[in-house]
C-alpha cells in the first residue's frame, strides 16, 4: 500500500471509530437519563426498582469502561465483508440493530484470534489499530495467505516489548490462538491453566472470566466471581484488567485474607505449614473440639432451694453421647447436652421434693414444679459454670489458640508437637482454613446479650411505629398519597418498623466479601501450586457448583504444603472431571534472560520444560561482585539509571538489603528492570529457595543485573561478569 493510500485508509478508519464515539456517547446519556428517572420513579415497588436502578448501573458500567481502546481492530472475509471488533457491542438501533461493533468476546469475533494464514477460517485479513485516546495513530495489516511476512507478530511484538506501567494490562487487543482456544473452552468444570513464567496464564484467566460473565450473565451474576492470588501487591496488580472489561462483580483476595475481617501474613516454618496444610488436620480439629466436651472428674453439687442434686459423669456422658449423636455442630449441640441434664437433674430434684404428695398422674401439678426447677437450674450459678466447663461455647480463635498453646491438648488431639507456640503470636497463613473449618465444626455460637438486646430493640421500634400512628391519625386516602401505607397495616404496628430498617445498599462485590458463607458462581486461583489441601477445601466450600479456572506452574511451587501434582488436590472434589491445558510460550521474558532462568529451572525441576521465548531484547544479563561497603551505591546507582528511563524496575534481595522486596513478593508480577541481590541467600533457603530465585530471575521484560557479595552460585555462570 502506498504512502497515500495508508493515509486516505487511516483517515476512513478514523472517521468510522468517531462515528462508534458517538453513538457510545448517546448510549451513555439515555442510559444516565433512564438511571435518573428510575431513581425518582415511586410508582411500583421499591424491590421492582431497585433491579431496574441495578441493571442500568451495570449498563452505565460497560458503557464507562469503553474509552480506552473502544475499537482495536477489523476483520475482513475473503467475500469482502469486514467487521470492527472492540471492547463490547455496539448496534445500530436504526438498522435492524445491526452490529456496529463486535464485542471481542461474541462466536464471530473469535476469527480476530484463531485465523492464521495456515487456516484463514474464510478471512482475508486481520487489521489490528493502534490508538491513543480517541484517536487511531497507526493500523497495522496482516494478508492471510502470505505465511512468514514478517507482519505476523507486529501488533504482539509492539505490545510486549512496549514499558511496563503500574498494573497489568489487558491482552484483549493481542489475544493469540494458544490463548483463545483457553479463554472460549466450553468446560463447566474446573479448568486448570498451566504455563512457565511470562505465558500469560493470569491474564488468560482474567480474560475467561469476562467471557463466561459475558456468555452466562444471568448464571453467574447474581454470585459474582471470586479472585485468589497470592499477595496484594499482586492483586494490586491484576485489580484493573476486569473493571477494564466491564467486569465489576469480582471480590480480590489472598489466601490470607479468605476469611472477613482477618488478613494474615506470617508464614509458619515448612514443617508446620505441611501438617497444617494436610488433610490430617481435619481428624486433629474434631479430635479438639472433642476434647472440649468434658466429664467432670468429681461429681459438681447444684444447691437448689428444696433439695441438691449432682452433675456425675454418667450424668454428663449421656448427654455428651446425645448431643454428639445429634448431628449439630459442636456450639448448637450444646442444647441438647444442656437439655439431657437438665431433665436428669429435674427428674432427680422432682422424686425427692414431691415424695409422699405428687405423683405423674398430677400433670398440671407435675409439670409446674418441672417447669419451676428448669427455670431455677438454669439461672443457677454453679450449674451455668459447670456447663460451661462440661460443653463450653467455643469460637474458633478460643479453640485454635487453646490448641496451639496446650502441649496436652496437642497430645490429645493427635496433632504434631511441633505446632506448639506462645499465646498472643499472630495468626499464620496457613491457620486460615483451619479457622475456616472450625466455623463449621463448631457452628454459630449463641449471643444471649445480642439476642436480648435484638428483642429490645424491636419492641422500641413497634413501641415508637405504634406512637407515630397514633400522632398522625390520618386517613385511609391521606396514608396512601403520604407515605404508601394502606388501612390494613394499621393491623401490626411491626409493619411500620420495618419500613424504616435501613436496607443493605452495598453492591455484590462489597456484601460477597464481608460474608463468609457467601458462594461464588465461579472461582479463580492463582498461583495454584501454592495452596495446601486445606486451602482447597476452603475454596471448594465457597463454590458448590465447582466452577473454577486454576492457573499455576508446579515448576515454582515454594510452598512445603503446596501441590506436587493437580489431581492430588482436585480429584477428592472434582474426580477425573477437571480439563488441563498447558501455555508453552513465553510473551514477558526475553530470551537472553530466559536463558539463565532456565538453567535454574534444570537445576532444581530437571522433568520441567521452560516456555519458549516468543522474543529477544539484545541485552544481556550481567553480575557483578561487590563488598558490604559498595552494596548500598550498586544499589542506589541501578535505582538511579532506571529512573531516567521509561518504565518499572524492581531491586530483589534479602530484608537487610535497602528497599529490596523478597522474590515471594513478587510473584506474578513483572518489571522492565530487575536487580537481584544476593542470589546465593536466596539458595541457601532449600528447594522453596530454588523456586525463588526461578521466580525472581523471571520477572524483568528487559534488563536484569544481579550483585554479589559472596561467590556467584555455579547455576548462574551464565552471566556476563562486570567488573
Amino acid at each position: 500500500m502506498s504512502t497515500q493510500g495508508y493515509e486516505e485508509e487511516l483517515r476512513s478508519e478514523q472517521d468510522y471509530v468517531a462515528g462508534l464515539y458517538r453513538r457510545l456517547d448517546g448510549e451513555r446519556r439515555r442510559a444516565k437519563e433512564r438511571y435518573i428517572a428510575a431513581l425518582k420513579r415511586n410508582d411500583e415497588a421499591p424491590g421492582e426498582r431497585d433491579v431496574e436502578v441495578r441493571a442500568l448501573t451495570r449498563e452505565t458500567r460497560r458503557l464507562s469502561v469503553a474509552d480506552s481502546g473502544l475499537c482495536f481492530g477489523r476483520l475482513d472475509t475473503v467475500e469482502g465483508d469486514h467487521s470492527y471488533i472492540g471492547r463490547i457491542g455496539l448496534f445500530d438501533e436504526d438498522d435492524e440493530y445491526k452490529p456496529v461493533l463486535l464485542d471481542w468476546r461474541a462466536p464471530a469475533s473469535s476469527a480476530f484470534y484463531t485465523a492464521t494464514a495456515a487456516t484463514p477460517e474464510g478471512m482475508r485479513r486481520r487489521r489490528q489499530f493502534h490508538t491513543r485516546g480517541r484517536q487511531v495513530t497507526s493500523f497495522t495489516d496482516e494478508v492471510f495467505g502470505r505465511p512468514g511476512s514478517g507482519e505476523e507478530n507486529d501488533a504482539l511484538l509492539a505490545a510486549v516489548n512496549a514499558p511496563r506501567g503500574e498494573g497489568m494490562r489487558d491482552i484483549v487487543a493481542t489475544i493469540q490462538a494458544e490463548q483463545d482456544r483457553i479463554i472460549r473452552l466450553d468446560h463447566p468444570g474446573v479448568l486448570v491453566i498451566e504455563g512457565g513464567p511470562g505465558t500469560g496464564k493470569t491474564v488468560v484467566a482474567l480474560h475467561r472470566v469476562a467471557y463466561l460473565l459475558y456468555t452466562q450473565r444471568e448464571r453467574m451474576e447474581r454470585h459474582g466471581v471470586l479472585v485468589l492470588g497470592p499477595n496484594p501487591s499482586f492483586l494490586n496488580h491484576i485489580g484493573r484488567v476486569l473493571p477494564s472489561l466491564g467486569e465489576s462483580d469480582v471480590v480480590f483476595t489472598t489466601p490470607g485474607s479468605l476469611l472477613p475481617g482477618l488478613h494474615a501474613r506470617a508464614e509458619d516454618e515448612p514443617e508446620v505449614a505441611r501438617f497444617k496444610g494436610s488433610l490430617r488436620m481435619l481428624d486433629v480439629l474434631r479430635a479438639a473440639v472433642a476434647d472440649r466436651q468434658e466429664l467432670p472428674a468429681e461429681p459438681v453439687l447444684i444447691e437448689l432451694r428444696d433439695t441438691t442434686v449432682r452433675i456425675d459423669a454418667a450424668t454428663a456422658e449421656w448427654a455428651r453421647d446425645e448431643a454428639r449423636q445429634s448431628g449439630r455442630p459442636h456450639n448448637e449441640a450444646r442444647a441438647v447436652f444442656v437439655e439431657i441434664v437438665t431433665y436428669v437433674l429435674t427428674e432427680r430434684a422432682m422424686s425427692r421434693i414431691g415424695r409422699g404428695w405428687l405423683t405423674r398422674d398430677d400433670k398440671e401439678e407435675w409439670e409446674d414444679l418441672r417447669s419451676t426447677l428448669v427455670n431455677e437450674l438454669l439461672a443457677d450459678p454453679a450449674f451455668v459454670k459447670a456447663i460451661d466447663h462440661l460443653w463450653p461455647i467455643l469460637t474458633p480463635e478460643s479453640l485454635l489458640t487453646t490448641l496451639y498453646s496446650s502441649p496436652a491438648r496437642l497430645k490429645a488431639a493427635g496433632a504434631d508437637p511441633a505446632l506448639l507456640r506462645e499465646q498472643g503470636e499472630p495468626w499464620t497463613v496457613s491457620d486460615v482454613p483451619l479457622l475456616d473449618e472450625l466455623i463449621d465444626l463448631l457452628g454459630k455460637a449463641p449471643d444471649r446479650a445480642k439476642q436480648q438486646e435484638n428483642a429490645a430493640e424491636r419492641e422500641a421500634e413497634a413501641e415508637y411505629a405504634a406512637g407515630v400512628l397514633d400522632i398522625m391519625r390520618l386517613d385511609r386516602e391521606e396514608m396512601d398519597e403520604d407515605i404508601g401505607l394502606s388501612a390494613e397495616h394499621l393491623l401490626y404496628d411491626t409493619d411500620l418498623a420495618e419500613r424504616f430498617v435501613e436496607h443493605d445498599t452495598r453492591d455484590l462485590a462489597e456484601r460477597a466479601a464481608a460474608d463468609r458463607d457467601w458462594t461464588y458462581r465461579h472461582v479463580v486461583v492463582d498461583e495454584a501450586q501454592e495452596l495446601s489441601e486445606m486451602d482447597w477445601r476452603a475454596l471448594m466450600r465457597r463454590c458448590p457448583s465447582r466452577s473454577f479456572t486454576v492457573v499455576g506452574d508446579l515448576a515454582q511451587r515454594r510452598s512445603a504444603a503446596g501441590a506436587l501434582d493437580w489431581g492430588t488436590m482436585l480429584d477428592p472434589y472434582v474426580p477425573g472431571r477437571w480439563a488441563y491445558r498447558s501455555l508453552t510460550v513465553n510473551y514477558r521474558t526475553p530470551a537472553e534472560i530466559m536463558a539463565v532462568a532456565a538453567a535454574v529451572l534444570a537445576e532444581f525441576a530437571p522433568g520441567a520444560e521452560p516456555p519458549e521465548s516468543v522474543r529477544a531484547c539484545g541485552v544481556r544479563p550481567w553480575s557483578r561482585k561487590v563488598s558490604d561497603d559498595e552494596l548500598p551505591a550498586a544499589v542506589e546507582e541501578f535505582v538511579r539509571a532506571e529512573a531516567g528511563r521509561e518504565g518499572t524496575s524492581v531491586v530483589i534481595g534479602p530484608p537487610d538489603v535497602p528497599g529490596a522486596v523478597a522474590a515471594s513478593e513478587t510473584k506474578g508480577l513483572e518489571y522492565d528492570a530487575v536487580l537481584l541481590v544476593d542470589p546465593d541467600r536466596i539458595l541457601e533457603d532449600g528447594p522453596r529457595g530454588a523456586a525463588e530465585l526461578y521466580v525472581a530471575l523471571t520477572r524483568a521484560t528487559q534488563r536484569l543485573g544481579v550483585l554479589h557479595r559472596g561467590a556467584l552460585p555455579p547455576v548462574l555462570n551464565g552471566l556476563e561478569e562486570l567488573v
